[in-house]
């Protein structure tokens, strides 16, 4: 849930210089970009989407919106206005919508307004799926103002003074499980776009077997260390993430995973896996979360795995500020964690890194198994079990630290390469 009890961020985040806004040719004024996400949330990848965006287009006069009207910024986010009211404006002002990227493909509009919920309104949004089931597009239009059953997937229909519509390092993974109405409405939405851009290979197949022309782009996330090193420098600093660093001074293993890995078996084999983890390099173990929105990740699931250890120095960093998150994992010897994100982020700061599949899953593709086989080598360990956890981190610490540096410089080459046709086309 979003509270406001955490400590707030010492220092106001320090974007790269904008330059002048482009013009509307027809007009003194500027063309406005709206980067479109679901950043109206609190969840780690999807608050970073519109840091890196931002940042790499410069020159842009830019709004920042997604479902709902929300304030992130004590988090490391943004001020977030409602993409509806857009929808609803008779301004006739031309403007771009860059959807920023994360898995929005498959993501509802019931998912999405269970994980907007605030804590009093989070029970009633989950017993509200029969009503969204039964009127998928009304339920839509009357809790977010569009009728669409994916709600991150804008139309540019619904936008006629939309210029360009370009979507930015999509995922999907997910598609061909959705219904057909559903998909029916996403290619619709994707083919009248100007740009799709996918963040793996298997939503790129999905798509383009429906008749989607795609490019494929690195998650944005992979800019992370390259635009954005020295806040993550300065919030290492910060007593949040120092106090939990100094509690492990051989290093520490960053660890996290969402609270439905929170049954007793699970947590038993979560932290016999870390004990055996730490003991064999000497290190203690620091949990965080990537995550505080509903399904996401929650200090009691950490506590009851805590307890359950051996390992001498075992800590909770507790800062929900996406920079702090950020600090823990780049500082860290290994991260290992069901967030697809904190796999990303550490690949940026060459960390070693390893994804965390939940047991109910077994062996199916997810979205990180999908990043992982598109963009890193074949014998990186790229997810293991909770009952590997220990095998897993063991082969991460064994690759090469040349090898990891490659990596990262070359996922920030192909995406610079890549938005560059972001660039031009909304200039």
């Amino acid at each position: 849930m979003l509270t406001t009890e955490h400590p707030m961020p010492r220092r106001p985040v320090r974007l790269p210089a904008r330059g002048k806004p482009m013009q509307d040719a027809t007009s003194d004024t500027p063309i406005e970009t709206i980067l479109f996400g679901a950043f109206d949330r609190h969840n780690f990848g999807d608050l970073l989407f519109p840091h890196v965006v931002a940042a790499m287009l410069p020159e842009r006069r830019l709004r920042f919106a997604g479902l709902l009207e929300r304030d992130l910024r004590p988090f490391g986010g943004h001020l977030v206005e409602a993409i509806a009211k857009q929808a609803a404006s008779r301004d006739v002002r031309p403007f771009d919508i860059v959807p920023v990227g994360g898995e929005l493909l498959t993501c509802d509009a019931w998912e999405a307004a269970v994980m907007l919920a605030p804590e009093t309104r989070v029970r009633a949004t989950i017993d509200a799926q029969p009503a969204w089931a039964r009127d998928p597009a009304g339920w839509a239009r009357a809790n977010f103002g569009l009728p669409a059953r994916a709600p991150y997937v804008l139309s540019k229909a619904d936008f006629p003074c939309a210029r360009r519509v370009l979507f930015n390092a999509i995922g999907g993974v997910d598609l061909a499980q959705r219904d057909s109405r559903m998909r029916a409405d996403l290619v619709s939405a994707l083919h009248d776009a100007d740009d799709v851009t996918v963040r793996d290979a298997t939503t790129q197949c999905l798509l383009e077997a429906e008749g989607i022309a795609t490019r494929r782009l690195p998650d944005p996330a992979v800019m992370i260390a390259e635009l954005f090193g020295d806040i993550v420098a300065e919030h290492a600093a910060s007593e949040a993430v120092s106090s939990v660093r100094d509690t492990c001074p051989n290093g520490y293993l960053a660890i996290q995973f969402s609270a439905d890995f929170g049954d007793d078996r699970t947590l038993d084999e979560i932290a016999r896996g870390l004990d055996l983890a730490a003991a064999s390099h000497g290190l203690g173990v620091v949990f965080f979360r990537a995550g505080i929105a509903p399904w996401h990740d929650t200090l009691e699931t950490y506590d009851r795995a805590r307890k359950r250890m051996r390992t001498p120095s075992v800590s909770l960093m507790t800062s929900p500020n996406v920079w702090d998150i950020c600090a823990v994992i780049a500082g860290s010897r290994a991260y290992c964690g069901s967030s697809l994100h904190g796999s990303i982020v550490a690949a940026a700061f060459s960390v070693p890194h390893v994804n965390l599949r939940h047991p109910a899953r077994g062996s199916t593709q997810s979205k990180q198994t999908a990043f992982a086989s598109t963009w890193e080598d074949s014998d990186w360990p790229g997810e293991v079990g909770v009952e590997q956890i220990a095998q897993g981190i063991e082969k991460a610490l064994r690759i090469d630290s040349t090898r990891l540096a490659f990596t990262a410089r070359r996922l920030v080459a192909e995406y610079r390469a890549g938005f560059a046709h972001v660039v031009a086309l909304t200039a």
